[in-house]
């Protein structure tokens, strides 16, 4: 699959209970012929993370980093 070279600002609404994300992902806005098998994403550990298919980097948005670090 081709590096999108995306980013995908999220929030702490976006993560679930774990503190992570899915990819692909709505607010990636992929298309269906595009899109790759679920991949689970740890966020809230570094504050971004960065899918191994696609390329497409979920990052934290950046005040709400610290708060989700401390809960996760």
């Amino acid at each position: 699959m081709a590096n999108m070279n995306n980013e995908v600002i999220v929030s702490s609404g976006d993560l679930n209970g774990h503190g992570g994300v899915f990819c692909p992902n709505p607010k990636a806005d992929m298309k269906l012929w595009n899109s790759h098998p679920k991949v689970y994403l740890d966020v809230s550990k570094t504050g971004s993370a960065k899918c191994p298919y696609c390329g497409t980097l979920y990052t934290l948005k950046h005040s709400e980093n610290e708060n989700v670090a401390k809960h996760h």
